[in-house]
């Protein structure tokens, strides 16, 4: 099918006025449901909407192509619009798009309306074709710009026979989102072959499954692999190959690059089951950290579902035991009411798992799937000896790393074990590594430290009480779970069974609260108003921290501290001492040992409490944007 034979005259606006991403939205709509194809605009509106809280569909070069596959649609449809001044539309790349394509697909269409996502980005991809279309007078002159271009690429495509001696490069393209970047990527690689005089097949990860799968014939027969990608493939397959990874954008930028590194054999052997090299990334630009980066983002992405999800259960919790047990026991404040006693335990379930899937998914992305039991381990091991988040980390890493040791002394056995390995001797030596690592090299350390934290704190508070409540206010921001959180929580309680949860000594627990509330808030609020220190995905989650913060949930914070820990640590430490130091000034004390906003009604002097957060999150909203770049710098 053509592309034109789905977009009209009557679908085309070629003086796009929308002024933000929800006006953009609202008017593509409303000129898709005026072709008569929806048979429910809302059910589809809120299917496109869904689609953008997944990520933006704002691919980047000034394009957006916003889509839904639902019910509501009667017939597939296309509509297209053109912003000559440009509209924020949460962009890949950060900037004005100019050119907007929404598609509309029937439920029963299959992978249609993908398909015709890939089409329209390679197309798109071509700067003179995309200024052709924004310069377009006319939508007739729009519909034949794109008819005379989806033709040439037709008759381009026309199956080739692979070469008799073979592809000289094979590669595989994917992207997070497996759609626009994912065909870009291989389109550039495809037209950087051709033009050297390279053959090369590429396959693509896309959303609707791997297509041009590499055979293993291909795979041997080629020089050379090119992974450009920014999600894991299937790397087993290329054990032996010399192989360049790298990002899919440098599939679109710098195809050329690539194809060079393994002609000229710059790439290193990949060793899937541990000697050699690892393949390096493209140019050495990005080395190990781009690596890191990936395996972290890895865990992270994979904790975030048990962080809202459990997040937001615990401070319905709270909300019910105000509601339903007012004034009843504080200590036990959010299992108090039968309804609260049944949201708290699945929330403090869905937390549980928290730190052992950071872990395991970090220890996955490195070592595959047998340092996932590996890593789930050791996060479960450091959840459990107080290390929290910090040493679920180090437990992930150390994981991965671990396995890729196993296999490279593995690889040493006889064939005849090849079976035993991935079943028995990964799991036991590595489980039982990394168990011993957590708990006699990890653990031990931690243990000694929370009692020095402690003795250091019950001697600051008879000196200082507002640096007492600075120090623990910052502690509650340093490592959200581990042990100077952990030291700081204890003391604060501590000091509310000294003093009957009635006199100055609840100050410290006061200022405890407010210190691990100021993190969650600051990412919402930074995410809010400094929209391009993050990510589309990043600024959906950090809407939920709005809830976790004022419920005194701090490991809403811990996604966003595990990725980027330099800049997001030290932002909140700093805003939380403020806050607890005000907390302390202020005389402000708190008789229960949690609670957020929940129990502000019984805070001495609230007034000022609540403005010491606020200046506290406040402080750490803009140390948050002066640290983090914009997403596009990096």
């Amino acid at each position: 099918m053509r592309i034109t034979e789905l977009l009209s005259e009557q679908g085309v606006a070629l003086h796009f006025q929308a002024a933000d991403k929800a006006q953009a939205v609202d008017e593509l709509v409303e000129r898709m449901d005026s072709l008569g194809v929806l048979a429910d605009k809302a059910a589809y509106k809120a299917q496109i909407l869904a689609r953008e809280e997944e990520g933006t569909t704002g691919i980047g070069e000034g394009v957006a192509i916003p889509h839904a596959k639902v019910a509501a649609v009667k017939r597939a449809a296309l509509v297209a619009a053109v912003s000559r001044d440009g509209v924020d539309y949460d962009s890949l790349d950060g900037e004005p798009t100019h050119l907007f394509f929404m598609i509309a697909a029937p439920e029963e269409a299959k992978n249609f309306h993908l398909d015709l996502l890939g089409r329209l980005s390679v197309l798109l991809m071509d700067e003179g074709f995309r200024q052709k279309l924004i310069d377009a007078p006319t939508p007739a002159e729009f519909l034949r710009i794109i008819d005379e271009a989806d033709e040439e690429k037709a008759e381009g495509e026309t199956p080739q026979p692979a070469p008799a001696a073979g592809y000289q490069i094979v590669a595989v393209t994917a992207c997070p989102t497996g759609i626009a970047h994912t065909y870009m990527a291989a389109e550039g690689l495809e037209q950087k072959a051709a033009e050297l005089g390279v053959s090369i097949k590429v396959e693509t990860n896309g959303s609707g499954g791997a297509k041009n799968v590499l055979t293993p014939e291909e795979i041997a027969g080629a020089k050379g692999v090119i992974v450009a990608a920014d999600t894991q493939v299937a790397m087993e397959r290329f054990d032996g190959k010399r192989v360049v990874q790298t990002r899919v954008a440098d599939g679109i930028s710098k195809p050329g690059e690539l194809i060079a590194a393994v002609l000229e054999e710059k790439a290193p052997l990949y060793r899937a089951r541990g000697g050699g090299q690892q393949p390096s990334r493209s140019q050495g630009r990005e080395g190990a950290g781009h690596a890191i980066y990936k395996h972290l983002m890895n865990g992270v992405s994979h904790m975030l579902p048990f962080v809202i999800g459990g997040g937001i259960l615990i401070a319905l919790a709270f909300l019910a035991d105000t509601l339903l047990a007012p004034g009843a026991d504080p200590a036990n404040f959010g299992k108090n009411s039968q309804l609260a006693n049944f949201l708290k335990t699945v929330g403090e379930a869905a937390f549980g798992f928290m730190l052992p899937i950071l872990a395991g998914y970090i220890a996955s992305s490195i070592a595959d799937r047998p340092g996932l039991a590996v890593g789930f381990v050791g996060g479960a091991l450091a959840s459990a000896g107080g290390s929290g988040f910090l040493g679920a980390l180090i437990a992930g890493f150390a994981a991965g790393y671990l396995v890729l040791l196993l296999k490279w002394l593995c690889d040493k056995l006889p064939t005849s074990l090849e079976g035993l390995k991935p079943v028995l001797l990964y799991p036991l030596f590595g489980i039982l590594g990394i168990g011993a690592a957590i708990t006699f090299v990890v653990n031990p350390p931690v243990s000694a430290l929370n009692a020095a934290i402690s003795n250091g704190l019950i001697n600051m508070g008879e000196a200082s009480g507002i640096l007492l409540g600075v120090v623990l206010a910052a502690m509650m921001a340093i490592d959200m779970g581990g042990p100077f959180n952990k030291a700081a929580y204890v003391f604060g309680t501590a000091s509310l069974l000294t003093a009957g949860g009635a006199s100055i000594s609840s100050g410290p627990m006061a200022a405890v609260m407010i210190g691990g509330m100021v993190p969650p808030l600051a990412i919402a609020l930074c995410s809010t108003f400094f929209k391009n220190r993050f990510t589309a995905k990043e600024r959906q989650s950090g809407l939920t921290n709005y809830i976790m913060g004022l419920s005194f949930i701090t490991e809403g914070a811990i996604p966003f501290a595990a990725a980027d820990p330099l800049r997001v640590i030290p932002a909140c430490a700093i805003g939380s001492a403020v806050a607890g130091g005000l907390s302390m000034f202020f005389g402000c004390t708190l008789p229960a040992p949690h609670g957020g906003i929940f129990v502000i009604p019984v805070v001495h002097n609230w007034p000022m409490y609540l403005l010491a957060l606020a200046i506290g999150s406040a402080v750490s909203t803009l140390l948050l944007a002066l640290l983090k770049k914009p997403v596009g710098e990096d």
